[in-house]
């Protein structure tokens, strides 16, 4: 069944359908989550644990190696990093494949690490290892803060845990709520060592006491069964076990007397309701707060958990007390939803202006609301299959709707234009789409199928890479399927309803629209057809150069080869995020007074500067952003938004402030990055990579490789400088304990490491209860008695004896230094460098250049790794090298499969490489570089330029197949297909023009995509119409195989001789005469449409065909006989009459070979109907069967009946008749062609030339066409 002409019949079941699809789509884009990429970002599962009083050293070694020992190689894992810093904290990342369940890999983390925990120290098994789903990626930031004053930060954070965190943390979507600032509640219990020595009191005694007397009881019942007979009550029995408040714990009893004299807590100790943790300050701006991270779940909706948080952020204000208000400024998501608002925009810009095209084109606003309904219902119903898909709306997923409309609006103008030019011919507007339908349908078939072949693959690439592929792909995959069923079933649907004859009475919309733009559609017709003319004479000529094409083929593809090592590479796009990240180093042992000192300078500076909106800082924050130093500070520098900033970005901001830190302090480090380009991978723009001290050379040799990489690293002209947080020189005091001298005094060396750590760590106790939370007892002596390094040698301890002795008598301190922070990375001690390429170079550049340097520098047991995103581009490699051929090769097999041919479809993907030419020019041209997004829009172009050549080498090989000589086939599909070629390829470059010339959030990846696209399907345009050609002739006599599907010739003779029945030789005959016809017919449409189409309107053309045919005065009496005939063409196979008054017979006694095409045509199907028994074909019905019709019926069963090749016999005699018209048009059409072409500049009168062929040339009769001679035609040329 045809499935066009199907729906064709029925407009409103094609209407339905695409309603169908558009409502789908509907639904689906207000349930699909928004995000800024696709879930790009690798899980991750974070280990949580804590040494009070341990340095960095001492956690990495005692506590970090028994850990990653056990948790290296579990299932999927690409790399982890432990970090330990000074203050006892632990932090191990385990990063995933992508793809790994999240759930499933906290799980085999979990197992691992209960593997480990029976060999960590017992202080950190009592305070538990804890292991959790990490979530890098923060959504946004929610500061509490004090406008006048009033709460102190202490109260802000406890605030914020018991009454805003649990409530945040239960919004859909959120994966944590992180505290930066004090942190919890605590009952600190503030020693004087001197104090307890003095009551003969120990560190540790104090702590048994405090542990002894605050301890939960479960204490039991009365009355509970089984009990005597007659007891009259149960009752739960309870005693007073934890202690809550200060009072309470200063009554905690360290000694008792026999005497009576007792020694309490309160005695020997100050205690307070504080804060668990002091190593970090916050502000926002210049005033304290206390911000709570809202960090994103795996595959949440981030702009939904934004918007969610400010709604449940209003509702809990209203129960705040007063003088407490909160700030949201730092807010990532704004960027994303300018981003997507701005790909959105771009979207109805790419719209605009493709109707600007299609109007252009079309010059009817009947004939440019069909293509233009496709866009809808593409594009929203792509949304269905995202959402079955499981995807997102993001930056991908808009690129590739953007790209899509280009090519799902190319589809319906092909067919719109097809029926137009069908109209043209005279047919009747249904009749023109059956008859568009049946040319096209092939093209739009093989189209989609090549755009899915390209497209496909990549929805099944892993890794990032395939991430950034895979939504993008499918978008443009599944909006191409449905523009196809849309061309085949909606548009030829509104084509046969809407499109009027060209002869027909205009509308008012019409004619208001011809009022104003007649005269412009005039004078571009009139551009179009002069530079169609010339097309069609540069075709020419090239074809009889096919060798010197071949050569400079060659040399472009050699010149592609040279411009892709040019281009640099690249990965994602540093975009301006409308967030820069500010970093302090200060010398190493400074403190955090120090600290907050110099932050709070870079703050005003920031503050001052042009397009700064605000600033948050935290002193104590390392740039990791988990791990806590008291000598370095990380804040964020919130940008004012796109549009109050024109023309100062991100990098011109960052570079002014970089300026000024440069000389703020001495040996302080200070400095301004861009945001990481994908949230969630890295805490900053840029690179990073681990020096890893393979050899276990030690922390000193390790250092001395980073120094010297980053001095050799600043000699690179590629490389920005390069920072590392790795130290050594942390000033450190190191306790030397005489053991011989300890144990003559009588006392265990353990005693005097617990209370060094009781005194100088924040030892943890236990727990109490308060406000229904559970909160910690932690023990540490004043701040009085740990200030100065000879304190520690006067912290006692108890001897044998019973006496109170000094450390001094038996330790020594003296002077060290040590790391601060320890990383380690995969197993390996390591030290993180951090940069960016320089101005100018691209990433792949920047790591090039860091390679060369490690060759050069690292000594034998250093290595390095890169993490981070620039280990997601290692580990996808260059993509583009093996997936651009196997999408070429995928294009070639689906054409080979369809055409049956293994050289024809070489001469659609020849032309590919020209593309990619054409786009790498661009991208160099603009000093970009070979990005993801670059290697995304190579991709479509392959699918771009196989289509334009598709409908050459689609049109050319039907036409051989018909008949044409293989020439004349290729000339004749570039001359009917360069309008549509040309209106597809100009809409989808109007498409794509929003990106090249984006700005604002996003405009980097926009842009990436945009310029690549928009170049290269200039190139492809140009370079396809030219080469095509060429490829198709190439190819052609290559394989050297005819495309003529049957001998329109063969007689009964012979098909007897090869054994075909008479019946079969009958029926073969009369297709080969309608074929013959068509041939005929098309070179009268030729002719009409190269001369007499210029200046009249179709019937004055229709007309003047029919009077130029025939002998002198019978122009009337064939008028009579065509009275009341409308002419129709079907497709290349045939021509058809509906005669609506005069019946068949009337005209068969005409002369046949003096009588109009449309006659002999009427008489071919009158003879068909008197021979039908025969034959064993369908009755030809008087007022309408096409000859496609009669073509399509295949070889009728042969029943052996002796007169049928008799009785074919006029069938042949017409096929005869008009061999001879066909050849005298032939050489009209020749000689009208070489006189324009010698006429350079139109000095041939046109008029003449009309009148000439019109009244003079007597076809009918034989007569020769005259020819003007070569010296005149060289006269009118030079006269031009």
């Amino acid at each position: 069944m045809n499935l066009s002409r199907f729906f064709i019949d029925r407009p409103i079941f094609a209407g339905v359908v695409s309603a169908l699809i558009f409502i789908a789509g509907a639904i689906a884009m207000f349930r699909l989550p928004v995000s800024e990429y696709p879930q790009v970002v690798p899980p991750s599962v974070m280990v949580q644990a804590q040494y009070p009083g341990a340095n960095a050293t001492t956690l990495a070694e005692t506590v970090a190696a028994p850990i990653e020992e056990s948790v290296n190689g579990v299932e999927n894992m690409l790399y982890m990093q432990s970090l330990a810093n000074a203050d006892g904290n632990l932090f191990l990342t385990v990063t995933f494949r992508l793809g790994t369940d999240p759930d499933q890999a906290l799980q085999w983390v979990r197992n691992r690490v209960e593997q480990a925990v029976p060999r960590l120290p017992e202080e950190v098994q009592r305070l538990g290892v804890t292991t959790t789903k990490s979530s890098p990626n923060i959504t946004l930031a929610v500061h509490l803060l004090s406008p006048d004053g009033r709460y102190d930060a202490n109260y802000l954070s406890n605030y914020a845990i018991r009454n805003v965190r649990d409530r945040l943390a239960r919004i859909d979507g959120v994966g944590q709520v992180n505290l930066w600032g004090p942190g919890a509640y605590a009952m600190r219990v503030w020693l004087d060592p001197d104090a307890v020595a003095a009551r003969g009191l120990t560190a540790a005694e104090v702590v048994a006491a405090i542990r002894e007397q605050n301890t939960q009881a479960a204490v039991g019942s009365i009355g509970a069964a089984p009990v005597p007979e007659g007891t009259p009550f149960q009752m739960s029995v309870s005693a007073e076990g934890r202690l809550r408040t200060p009072e309470e714990f200063g009554g905690i009893v360290l000694r008792a007397g026999h005497d009576g004299r007792t020694t309490l807590l309160r005695d020997v100790a100050r205690i307070e309701m504080a804060a668990q943790e002091y190593g970090v300050r916050a502000y926002l701006g210049t005033e304290p707060a206390v911000p709570l991270a809202i960090m994103e779940a795996p595959g949440a909706n981030a702009l939904d958990i934004a918007a969610n948080v400010r709604t449940t952020m209003e509702e809990l204000k209203r129960q705040f007390p007063e003088g407490l208000d909160y700030v949201i400024v730092y807010n990532p998501t704004r960027s994303v939803q300018a981003s997507i608002d701005a790909v959105v925009r771009t979207l109805f810009e790419a719209i605009v202006l493709v109707v600007v095209v299609v109007f252009l084109f079309l010059q009817t606003w009947r004939a440019s609301i069909i293509p233009l309904l496709a866009v809808p219902v593409s594009i929203v119903g792509t949304m269905a299959c995202l959402y079955l898909f499981g995807f997102s709306i993001n930056a991908l997923s808009l690129f590739g709707l953007v790209l899509a409309i280009g090519i799902v609006v190319d589809d319906a103008i092909v067919v719109v234009e097809n029926v137009e030019r069908n109209i043209a011919t005279g047919l009747a507007p249904r009749e023109a789409t059956y008859r568009a339908m049946r040319e096209v349908s092939g093209p739009i078939i093989a189209i989609a199928l090549t755009l899915a072949a390209v497209f496909v693959p990549l929805a099944f690439l892993s890794g990032l890479t395939g991430r950034f592929y895979q939504q993008f792909a499918v978008t443009i995959a599944v909006s191409t399927v449905l523009s196809a069923i849309n061309s085949l079933t909606l548009s030829p649907a509104l084509s046969a309803l809407l499109l009027r004859p060209h002869g027909a009475q205009a509308d008012w919309l019409t004619r208001a629209m011809h009022r104003v733009f007649g005269g412009f559609f005039a004078r571009f017709n009139r551009v179009f057809d002069r530079g169609a003319e010339r097309y069609g004479h540069g075709v020419a000529r090239l074809a009889g150069r096919k060798t010197v094409v071949m050569a400079v083929y060659g040399v472009l593809l050699l010149a592609t080869a040279a411009l892709g090592k040019a281009v640099p590479g690249g990965f994602v796009p540093a975009q301006d995020k409308e967030y820069l990240i500010s970093f302090v180093q200060l010398p190493a042992g400074s403190t955090l007074d120090r600290t907050d000192e110099v932050l709070a300078r870079m703050t005003d500076i920031a503050l001052a500067e042009p397009g700064v909106a605000s600033t948050s800082s935290y002193a104590g924050l390392s740039i990791n952003g988990t791990t806590t130093s008291p000598s370095s500070g990380l804040g964020f520098i919130l940008l004012e938004p796109f549009e109050r900033r024109k023309g100062l970005g991100a990098d011109a901001i960052a570079a002014s402030l970089n300026a000024k830190y440069a000389g703020l302090e001495k040996s302080t480090f200070a400095g301004v990055f861009p945001a990481p380009p994908v949230m969630g991978i890295g805490s900053m723009g840029g690179f990073k990579l681990q020096l890893e001290d393979r050899g276990n050379l030690g922390y000193d040799a390790l250092h001395a490789a980073t120094r010297e990489f980053i001095a050799e690293a600043a000699k690179e002209p590629e490389l920005t400088p390069l920072f590392s947080t790795y130290q050594i020189n942390v000033p450190q005091l190191r306790v030397d304990v005489d053991r011989i001298k300890a144990k003559q005094l009588g006392i265990a060396v353990t005693e005097v490491f617990q209370t060094l750590q009781v005194y100088l760590g924040s030892f943890y106790v236990n727990d109490f209860n308060l406000f229904g939370r559970v909160y910690q007892v932690r023990a540490q002596a004043d701040a009085p008695h740990r200030a100065h390094p000879e304190d520690v040698l006067q912290l006692k301890t108890r001897a044998a004896d019973g006496q109170m002795v000094p450390l001094a008598a038996f330790a020594r301190v003296g002077q060290a230094y040590g790391p601060e922070l320890v990383t380690r990375y995969n197993g390996y001690t390591a030290a993180d460098l951090s940069g960016a390429p320089a101005a100018g170079y691209s990433s792949s550049q920047a790591m090039a250049a860091i390679e060369r340097v490690a060759a050069r520098t690292l000594p034998p047991g250093i290595g390095f790794e890169w993490t981070d995103l620039t280990y997601q581009q290692i580990i996808a490699g260059n993509s583009a090298l093996w997936i651009f051929p196997l999408c070429v090769l995928l294009v070639l097999l689906v054409l080979a499969a369809q055409y049956e041919s293994l050289t024809l479809p070489l001469a659609v993907v020849l032309i590919v490489p020209m593309s990619v030419l054409s786009a790498l020019a661009g991208v160099w041209l603009t000093g970009g570089d070979n990005n993801i997004f670059t290697q995304i829009g190579l991709i479509v172009l392959v699918g771009l330029a196989s289509k334009n050549a598709i409908l050459i080498v689609e049109f050319a090989r039907e036409l051989e197949m018909a008949g044409h000589g293989t020439l004349d086939a290729v000339l004749e599909a570039c001359r009917l297909r360069l309008r549509p070629i040309l209106m597809t390829s100009l809409a989808f470059i109007m498409g794509v023009v929003p990106l090249v010339f984006a700005h604002g959030a996003g405009a980097e990846m926009r842009q990436a995509m945009g310029i690549s696209v928009f170049f290269g399907m200039l190139g492809v345009t140009l370079f396809g119409l030219f080469l095509t050609p060429v490829f198709y002739l190439a190819m052609r006599r290559l394989s050297g195989r005819p495309l003529h599907s049957a001998a329109p010739h063969a007689d009964g003779a012979e098909a007897a001789r090869v054994g075909i029945g008479p019946e079969c030789a009958e029926h073969r005959m009369r297709r080969g005469a309608v074929q013959q016809l068509a041939r005929f017919q098309e070179v009268v449409q030729r002719g009409q449409r190269a001369d007499l189409g210029r200046r009249h309107p179709a019937q004055d053309v229709l007309r003047a065909q029919l009077g130029w045919m025939v002998e002198p005065g019978r122009a009337q009496q064939v008028a009579q006989r065509a009275h009341g005939v409308e002419m129709e063409l079907v497709d290349p196979g045939g021509l058809v009459l509906r005669v609506q008054v005069a019946p068949a017979a009337r005209v068969l006694g005409g002369d046949a070979g003096r009588a109009a095409v449309g006659v002999a045509a009427q008489r071919l199907d009158a003879a068909q109907g008197e021979h039908e028994g025969a034959a064993g074909v369908a009755p030809v019905r008087a007022h309408g069967q096409g000859a496609g019709d009669v073509e399509r019926a295949g070889d009728p069963p042969c029943p052996g009946q002796a007169d049928a090749l008799a009785q074919a016999q006029p069938d042949q005699g017409v096929v005869h008749q008009h061999q001879a018209l066909v050849h005298g048009h032939a050489d009209v059409v020749h000689e009208l062609h070489r006189r324009r072409a010698g006429a350079a500049l139109g000095a041939v009168d046109h008029d003449e030339v009309r009148q000439q062929a019109a009244f003079v040339h007597r076809l009918g009769d034989g007569e020769p066409f005259p020819g003007m001679a070569d010296g005149q035609l060289e006269a009118h040329r030079l006269a031009a």
